[in-house]
């Protein structure tokens, strides 16, 4: 087994950390205070390539894969983790979704906007009542002849106020149950009958828009429908394995920059004469931060590559996405008792990544839903697609 990465990985890696470090870090602070979301940094990511992994060249991809886009997501969450998102809207969720299930005449009408971030992406899953139950949405789009008439109401979507075309699932036939919902490409800003709200009463990732959306009566063309009618809930699972790499990366960064947060304060921060790191107790919390971080980064990276050899992965992703959540929110904690009173002071960017952690364990499936996912696998309840 080789765990080394190559110079070109290596590259991309130092890319990505150097545009974490120059174009997010001297802003990060104010944008978050402003709730700022500038579109001109998520067009900038997309000039560097960062949304064409895994995407075929004809359609605007870079020629890499799912690997070096872990190894992006990750750098750019050490400094930001709201800034992992557009990895998800623009790339692992509707681009490689598109790739993987639409038509050619889809393929080429809809990747290249996102992977340049001429569209800005999102997927609309989460409904008022229906979270990890996915199978409980109550959005339904009825068939009218010409088009299809979506009815219902998304909430916390991500990019949902911001957002130009993406991904929507709804009902087609509720007596069908998982077999009777459909995927729709939706142009959230050229069709009537849909109105967005952002929501801003969020604990972190504040430069992370997150809002609702609201269907009524709204006509979508026939030739929205993503691969076949009654296909929708196969293809929300597969895009979610996906997007849960995304998240996992964004954990891993998260924890990484909490991490070198942590080293940094111990080597600083002085107490009865010398300092902190020089105590065990601190070098115990540090040590164990060092073992969790370098075990979630052989797992994310692991199932990275067993999707970049077409492998099957659920398994893997799902332990990586909760694994690495999970060491996220252990390492806001560690950190935050390590930095004491200035750790809950908004003067130092401890509390920020306190707040932004929580979200890992939540989205893209929660870490109960993880673990149902690899126990299930594990029992032989299901097979490792």
């Amino acid at each position: 087994m080789v765990f080394e990465l190559t110079p070109e990985q290596k590259m991309v890696q130092e890319q990505a950390r150097r545009f974490a470090e120059n174009e997010i870090k001297p802003y990060v602070e104010k944008e978050e205070a402003e709730h700022a979301f500038p579109l001109e940094r998520v067009r900038k990511m997309a000039e560097l390539g960062f949304f064409g992994c895994g995407i075929d060249e004809k359609y605007g991809g870079n020629g890499m894969g799912l690997l070096e886009s872990v190894l992006l997501a990750e750098q750019i969450a050490k400094v930001s983790p709201s800034w992992r998102l557009p990895f998800n809207m623009q790339n692992l969720g509707p681009a490689l979704t598109v790739q993987k299930f639409g038509t050619e005449e889809q393929k080429e009408k809809y990747i290249p906007g996102w992977v340049s971030a001429e569209k800005i992406g999102f997927f609309a899953i989460t409904e008022p009542n229906s979270g990890s139950d996915v199978a409980g949405m109550k959005t339904t789009a009825t068939d009218k002849g010409d088009h299809w008439e979506l009815n219902g109401t998304k909430t916390w979507i991500s990019n949902a106020h911001v957002g130009d075309v993406g991904l929507v699932y709804a009902y087609t036939d509720r007596a069908k149950k998982y077999q009777g919902m459909t995927c729709f490409i939706v142009d959230l800003k050229n069709t009537e009958g849909i109105t967005t709200r952002g929501i801003e009463t969020k604990l972190g990732l504040h430069c992370a828009p997150t809002g609702e959306i609201y269907f009524d009566g709204a006509k979508i063309p026939k030739d929205s429908v993503l691969g076949q009618v009654g296909e929708g809930f196969k293809i929300c699972m597969w895009q979610l394995n996906n997007t849960r790499l995304g998240c996992a990366a964004g954990a891993l960064g998260c924890a990484g920059g909490l991490l070198d947060l942590a080293i940094q304060y111990a080597n600083e921060r002085t107490q009865f004469g010398k300092p902190i790191g020089q105590f065990q107790m601190i070098q115990a919390s540090i040590a164990e931060l060092v073992a969790e971080h370098h075990a979630a980064q052989l797992l994310v990276y692991r199932a990275a590559y067993l999707k970049d050899k077409g492998l099957p992965n659920q398994f893997e992703t799902s332990i990586a996405k909760y694994y690495s959540a999970e060491a996220a929110v252990h390492a806001a904690n560690e950190v935050m008792k390590i930095y004491g009173s200035w750790g809950y002071s908004t003067e130092y960017p401890v509390e920020r990544y306190f707040r932004d952690a929580k979200s890992y364990q939540v989205v893209e499936g929660t870490s109960n839903i993880q673990k149902l996912i690899i126990a299930g696998i594990a029992l032989g309840n299901a097979p490792n697609r």
